[in-house]
C-alpha cells in the first residue's frame, strides 16, 4: 500500500509562486509514476502534470506549460510541483497521485494511489 502526503499549498496573490511537495511510502518510490491533479470548487478533478517513474519524461496540460514544473528526487521519495505566475484559475485542492504499472497517464482512473490533498488559493 502506498502513501501520499502532500504539503506546500497556502494563499498567494496572482504572480506568486507556491512549490507543492508529496512524500510516497510504501513501495519503492522507482517504480512508480507520479501525477498531480487539481479539482476547483464545484468541477472535477482535472490532470495537471505527470513525470515518468526516472524523471525523464513529463507532461503538462496545456494551461500550465510554461508555469508549472513538475520533478521528482527518488533519493528523498518526493515529487514536486514548482508552481509560478500564479493565477486565479489555479486555485483549488491539488492532489498528487501514484501509478505503479509504468505507465505515465493522465486520466485520474488509470492512478492507483492518492494523497489527501493540498488547498491552493490564488487572490486576484
Amino acid at each position: 500500500q502506498v502513501q501520499l502526503v502532500e504539503s506546500g499549498g497556502g494563499l498567494v496573490q496572482t504572480g506568486g509562486s507556491l512549490r507543492l511537495s508529496c512524500a510516497a511510502s510504501g513501495l519503492p518510490f522507482s517504480w512508480l509514476a507520479m501525477g498531480w491533479f487539481r479539482q476547483a470548487p464545484g468541477k472535477e478533478r482535472e490532470f495537471v502534470a505527470v513525470i515518468s517513474r526516472s524523471g525523464g519524461t513529463t507532461y503538462y496540460v496545456d494551461s500550465v506549460k510554461g508555469r508549472f514544473t513538475i520533478s521528482r528526487d527518488n533519493a528523498k521519495n518526493t515529487v514536486y510541483l514548482q508552481m509560478n505566475s500564479l493565477k486565479p484559475e489555479d486555485t483549488g485542492v491539488y492532489y498528487c497521485a501514484a501509478e505503479a504499472t509504468g505507465r505515465s497517464p493522465t486520466n485520474l482512473r488509470d492512478y492507483d494511489y492518492w494523497g489527501q490533498g493540498t488547498q491552493v488559493t490564488v487572490s486576484s
